[in-house]
């Protein structure tokens, strides 16, 4: 790798975070920064999966499209993420319908195995080369849980997703190496990738449609009107529509008067993650002999898989408030060692925390700021899936089919109990009532 193309990694203090992904990700040309001022039809406000889904489905579809980004693409959490492919919400399809009603959950149900459909197609129509592998097992610690997977299988199975196997204890004990789970779901629809080797890979394919991504390029202002100016420190863009796509990294204070409104609906959470030394080929398929990714079915979840590279990576636990740990290993390390005891003393040789969006309602928010300015936010933990979902709905949107995309800003949001100053503490309250409640199994 020519240092020109590696120095996309490391230019002016906004590298990646040091991370598993940082340290394999593929070669790639860098982007330039803005320097000059320009038009387009759509300007995204970030380069993570949102904006990239959305650029890469508008670009094919003939719009120029310009994409902004502070850092680099795929810098937040799109590059840092356990890159578990999972289907549907951060609320599941039954507990849509009890608060939203059967119309709202029907064309929510319709959609929500696309995201993963999205983004097998990418690999294939683009030969993205970001390691992806089938199948995910959700993994219950109490009976409790497992009732919950039955139910899940029959919801999922009710909106024409079938490819699902009930795993009971013995069965869940030959796909994973462990006695802590009584069951679990495998969902074949699943899967796992190296979610920066995707994210660079859809914007090398945007590349390849005459869109144009800037880098090191932080929005500093935008100007309603149409167009509307989108202003950075050394250029700026004039566009007829503007999609904020930031996510947990989106600043609020950027001159727009709904921005502050728009901060309040939703609280940045740290997640963190560790990857081991590579395992030898029959210690790593001992561990998960089929190469599932697994998530359990606790509130405060963890989640684990394989590297293309035999590591496991770990990850779980949730900062409320995006405050990172003091330590990482004493976040995680319990945690992987209570589920794989066999490797304790393993050496740990990336540890890095990131950040996603929660919303109160753990559903995402879509919506318009003015008439020309739209955002999409708020996945919950459910990102990689929802916002290759995302782009197609926004491409829909202005091409003049709303329904899709108006199906989820039509969904009620509430700010957090306390407005900013209060929601971390009230939400680590409920969070703890909720921890409680898996620990007893109830």
């Amino acid at each position: 790798m020519d240092a020109q193309t590696k120095s996309i990694f490391a230019v002016d203090g906004l590298a990646h975070v040091e991370s598993y992904y940082a340290d394999t990700a593929h070669a790639t040309l860098p982007w330039p920064q803005l320097s000059e001022s320009i038009e387009c039809d759509v300007c995204i406000v970030g380069a993570g999966f949102t904006g990239l889904s959305s650029a890469l489905f508008l670009a094919e579809a003939g719009y120029d499209v310009v994409v902004l980004e502070a850092n680099h693409v795929g810098w937040g959490a799109s590059g840092r993420n356990g890159g578990q492919v999972v289907n549907s919400y951060s609320r599941d399809i039954d507990v849509i319908e009890d608060r939203y009603g059967s119309r709202t959950a029907d064309m929510l149900g319709s959609m929500m195995f696309e995201g993963a459909n999205i983004i097998r197609q990418r690999i294939d129509q683009y030969a993205i080369d970001c390691d992806y592998r089938p199948g995910c097992i959700f993994a219950a610690l109490t009976p409790r849980q497992l009732g919950g997977l039955r139910e899940q299988r029959l919801l999922w199975t009710r909106y024409g997703h079938t490819d699902l196997q009930l795993l009971d204890k013995q069965e869940i004990q030959q796909e994973i190496a462990t006695d802590r789970y009584v069951g679990g779901l495998l969902d074949r629809n699943g899967g796992h990738v190296h979610p920066l080797n995707l994210a660079l890979g859809e914007a090398n394919a945007i590349r390849k449609h005459g869109g144009r991504i800037f880098e090191q390029s932080a929005v500093t202002q935008i100007d309603s009107g149409n167009p509307a100016l989108v202003h950075t420190s050394k250029g700026q863009v004039r566009a007829r529509y503007v999609l904020l796509a930031g996510n947990a990294y989106l600043g609020h204070n950027l001159g727009h008067k709904s921005l502050p409104r728009l901060g309040r609906l939703s609280m940045p959470c740290g997640s963190q993650i560790v990857a081991t030394a590579p395992l030898d080929d029959a210690t790593a398929k001992s561990l998960i002999p089929n190469n599932y990714c697994v998530e359990d079915c606790n509130y405060l979840l963890d989640y684990f898989r394989l590297s293309a590279d035999n590591r496991l990576l770990y990850g779980g636990g949730v900062n409320y408030g995006a405050k990172k740990p003091l330590s990482i290993d004493e976040v995680i390390l319990p945690k992987l060692y209570r589920t794989f005891p066999q490797l304790r003393g393993i050496k740990i040789d990336f540890r890095w925390s990131g950040n996603f969006l929660l919303t109160l309602s753990r559903m995402p928010q879509f919506g318009r700021l003015d008439d020309n300015v739209y955002y999409m936010q708020g996945d919950s933990g459910h990102g990689v899936t929802l916002t290759h979902l995302a782009g197609k709905l926004i491409t829909e949107m202005l091409r003049g089919d709303a329904e899709r995309f108006d199906a989820f800003a039509n969904l009620p949001h509430m700010p957090f109990l306390g407005g900013r100053s209060l929601q971390v503490p009230f939400t680590v309250l409920g969070a703890a009532y909720y921890s409680l409640r898996d620990r007893l199994g109830v």
